[in-house]
């Protein structure tokens, strides 16, 4: 069974989630973090490393899934919750139901590629061999805004002349 959590302890994973994606985002990635938890404790981390790995499926979800396999001797992940800041797109919540997860909790949408409730419902498709429980929205405009000033940052970085071009 998934862990039955209060939005407080929501909110405390989903700060260590948010840290991961600070570290991604300080390394040149977008800022994504995700960390899973098994009896109220942290198991794996992960932020993206697409950038920095030039490998494409290098989400902070897979890598943190990779973790908590890899420690606990099982690709089925019984009785763990992933915390994402950004819904899991196709490919990780494809993972996210591989592994078992029973819950994922995420903070904000994508409309661009979000897997399990903004573009499709990968998580909850009766068709699926596993479907998980799904919490979103927590500490959503902090991790927008984590999202948001990362991107507008970037924008500006590419906008600014050269050195030599000064």
């Amino acid at each position: 069974m998934p862990e039955a959590l209060d939005l407080a302890q929501h909110e405390q994973f989903m700060r260590e989630a948010m840290a991961e994606a600070d570290l991604a985002g300080q390394a040149g990635d977008v800022p994504v973090g995700c960390v899973l938890t098994l009896d109220g404790q942290i198991i794996a981390r992960g932020h993206n490393h697409r950038q920095r790995n030039q490998d494409p499926t290098a989400h902070a979800e897979l890598i943190a899934l990779r973790e908590a396999a890899a420690r606990l001797g099982s690709f089925r992940l019984i009785g763990v919750t992933a915390y994402v800041t950004l819904e899991p797109c196709p490919m990780c919540a494809g993972a996210l139901v591989n592994a078992r997860v029973p819950r994922v909790v995420y903070g904000c949408d994508d409309p661009k590629a979000g897997a399990v409730r903004s573009l499709y419902g990968i998580g909850s498709d009766p068709r699926l061999n596993h479907r998980f429980e799904l919490t979103c929205g927590v500490l959503a405009e902090a991790c927008s805004a984590q999202l948001r000033d990362w991107f507008s940052a970037l924008r500006r970085a590419r906008k600014q002349p050269e050195p030599d071009e000064a």
